[in-house]
């Protein structure tokens, strides 16, 4: 079974990131032949600075190998370092109905964010189809909120099979619903664009410290019976905790003479275990720049031996043979 990924290099990753597709993403070599690139293409929907893109592709190598991705069980490789995805867009744009794309909920939410529209942010799915497409995925796990980039997906590519030939595998979404939802400081679901993020790496003690211990709660005094189930604190403890522990914060919580302050004290010292051996690792390969150049290289090589294979019966289908 072929599975893809893909991710955005859009800024710092933070933990939202890291327990809605990260951990998934590094839990696929496990499950079968594995590809993830870092959607560079994408992000210039968004990021129009050479040195920014630069930089924000090369910490997301970075932070993805520290957090575990063996390259030797995923093939990891930037989507820019495969062209043939790009030759592979247009013939399936050829085929692709206007109003297929007018009804992509990303393109209307990025506009409602205020982002200019622009060609780019319109075609974003005829692109994403082709990253699915060259590689000829199986399986494309997605939250069930992204369903419909898989649904897209498969639209086009039996529009170019029915047209054509029959060239493109049609993928199936692997929906994560076990995926949780990362509450951000604020309460609200953690992303770059609220500004309620915990970053992975990179703050100070005492900046993740201060993130934290400022975390949204209710005004319930210490002696109160508190509610685990409506606190984002306990929220995120529960990405860390095991079962047993879980209970027995949640106990105490209800109990009563537990302060939000000792509790966002617990959740520092679990954040802080959790994350220090990833710390540790990726202060290691910051000094190997090498590394991870040959790691997305040879990641690359993997992609384009498919997308090649891809794209010439794709080409002979339509005449360009």
């Amino acid at each position: 079974m072929r599975i893809l990924s893909g991710i955005q290099p859009s800024g710092t990753l933070h933990m939202g990131n890291y327990f809605g597709m990260m951990r998934p993403a590094l839990e696929l070599q496990e499950r079968g032949e594995a590809y993830l690139f870092i959607a560079d293409y994408h992000a210039m929907t968004t990021i129009q600075d050479a040195e920014r893109l630069r930089a924000a592709t090369h910490e997301v190598a970075l932070d993805f190998l520290a957090c575990g991705l063996d390259p030797e069980k995923t093939a990891f490789y930037r989507q820019s370092d495969v062209p043939e995805v790009t030759e592979i867009a247009w013939l399936l744009s050829v085929v692709t109905p206007m109003g297929l794309l007018e009804r992509c909920h990303s393109y209307k939410d990025k506009i409602a964010k205020g982002i200019s529209p622009n060609h780019g942010l319109f075609a974003y799915p005829v692109l994403m189809a082709a990253d699915i497409l060259a590689v000829q995925s199986d399986v494309v796990p997605v939250g069930r909120d992204q369903k419909q980039h898989v649904e897209v997906t498969r639209d086009i590519a039996g529009k170019f099979n029915a047209q054509f030939e029959e060239v493109f595998k049609l993928p199936e979404p692997s929906i994560q619903d076990h995926v949780a939802v990362v509450p951000g400081v604020d309460g609200q679901k953690m992303s770059k664009s609220y500004d309620n993020t915990i970053p992975l790496f990179g703050a100070s003690k005492k900046e993740l410290k201060k993130k934290v211990m400022g975390i949204v709660t209710d005004s319930k005094a210490l002696e109160d019976p508190k509610d685990p189930d409506n606190c984002n604190v306990f929220a995120l403890y529960k990405l860390f905790a095991n079962e047993a522990e879980q209970k027995e914060m949640a106990e105490r919580y209800r109990k009563g003479g537990l302060g939000y302050g000792t509790a966002k004290k617990e959740l520092l010292a679990k954040i802080e275990n959790y994350f220090e051996p990833m710390a540790a690792r990726r202060r290691e390969l910051q000094e190997k720049p090498e590394y991870i150049e040959s790691v997305l290289e040879s990641g690359a090589r993997k992609a384009r031996d498919l997308a090649r294979d891809t794209l010439a019966k794709a080409r002979l289908a339509v005449g360009l043979d």
